[in-house]
C-alpha cells in the first residue's frame, strides 16, 4: 500500500532536530531505523504531515560507561546492542532480549531508542527497560531531562515524550552479579510476543534477595509484576518460585485478540514468570 503524502526533513544535529520537531508540532513523526514507523505508514495507520529522519544525526550511537551506569545511544541498532561487550557484561538481560527482536534484517536497521519510543506493549524491549530500572534521556527546547522507565510509558503507543523532544540516550544501572532471563511465547518465529517476561534476580546465601520482573503484552503499557517480586523475596527453591509466580498477573489488564483471551494471557504470565525466574536464579 502506498503511504500518505508527507513532508520530509533530515536534520544534521540534535539541536536542528529539536527545532524541526518544535516547528512540526504534533503532526511530526521521528524516523530512526524505520522498523516501527514505516509499516504504520504503509498500512495508513499513521498520517504525519512531517517525517523527521534522525538516522544520520551524529553522537546518538554507541555504548559507554559512566560509573555504575551504562549509557546507550538511542540510535544504537539492535544488532550492535547484542554484540556490544559492555552490554553483555553489565546488562545481560538487554542483550538476551534484544537477540530475539524480529529477524536479522530488523535487528540491523531497528534501534533501541526507536523501539522504546514506539512503546508497543507487545514489543520485547519496553518491559526489559522497566525491569532494568532504566532512565530515558530526552532533549527539547528547554534542554535535557531524564525520564524513569516507570514514567515513560503512558498508554498504548504513547510515551511521556513531548512532541518537540527527541530521545537521545538510555541510561541503565549495571546489574553485575544478577541472574537474568527473557522468556516469551509467540505463535510463530519472529512474531510479536503473546506474552513475555523479563526477569532479573539477585541471590544471597542461596535465596532470592531481590527480583525485578517486567511483563510484555499484559496491558496497554509494559508492567512490573510487583506482587510476584515481593513474594519472591527469600525464596530458596523451585516450589517457592512457582508459588510466587502465581500472582504474576495481578493488577494487569491483558488484551483480547486473535492470539488469545485475557484469561489465556494471565495463565501464560504465571507459567512464563515461573520459568523466567527459575532460569535467572539458576534453579531451572
Amino acid at each position: 500500500m502506498i503511504p500518505p503524502t508527507f513532508d520530509y526533513a533530515r536534520p544534521s544535529s540534535v539541536e536542528d532536530a529539536v527545532r524541526v520537531l518544535a516547528e512540526g508540532g504534533e503532526d511530526a513523526k521521528v524516523l530512526a531505523g524505520g522498523q516501527s514507523l514505516l509499516p504504520l505508514l504503509r498500512l495508513r495507520l499513521a498520517f504525519p504531515e512531517l517525517v523527521v529522519d534522525v538516522g544520520r544525526v551524529p553522537g546518538l550511537t554507541g555504548v559507554r560507561e559512566e560509573g555504575d551506569t551504562l549509557v546507550v545511544g538511542a540510535l544504537t541498532t539492535h544488532h550492535d546492542v547484542v554484540r556490544d561487550p559492555l552490554v553483555r557484561r553489565h546488562a545481560g538481560l538487554l542483550a538476551a532480549a534484544t537477540a530475539g527482536v524480529g529477524d536479522p534484517a530488523v535487528r540491523h536497521r531497528g534501534t533501541l531508542g526507536g523501539s522504546l519510543a514506539h512503546a508497543d506493549p507487545a514489543g520485547d524491549l519496553p518491559a526489559v527497560a522497566l525491569a532494568l530500572d532504566a532512565e530515558l534521556v530526552a532533549v527539547g527546547p528547554g534542554g535535557r531531562r531524564a525520564i524513569p522507565a516507570r514514567e515513560f510509558f503512558v498508554d498504548y503507543l504513547q510515551t511521556a515524550l513531548e512532541p518537540d523532544e527527541l530521545l537521545v540516550e538510555i541510561r541503565i544501572p549495571k546489574t553485575d552479579g544478577w541472574g537474568f532471563h527473557y522468556e516469551k511465547f509467540h505463535r510463530v518465529a519472529q512474531s510479536w510476543a503473546v506474552v513475555g517476561v523479563a526477569a532479573l534476580v539477585r541471590r544471597d546465601d542461596g535465596h532470592i534477595a531481590e527480583a525485578r520482573i517486567g511483563l510484555t503484552n499484559m496491558g496497554s503499557t509494559p508492567l512490573r509484576a510487583t506482587a510476584t517480586e515481593e513474594a519472591l523475596t527469600g525464596a530458596g527453591d523451585p516450589p517457592a518460585v512457582v508459588r510466587a509466580a502465581e500472582s504474576a498477573a495481578e493488577g494487569t489488564r491483558p488484551p483480547r485478540d486473535l492470539s488469545g483471551s485475557p484469561e489465556y494471557r494471565a495463565h501464560l504470565a504465571r507459567v512464563l514468570t515461573g520459568r523466567a525466574v527459575l532460569a535467572a536464579a539458576g534453579m531451572g
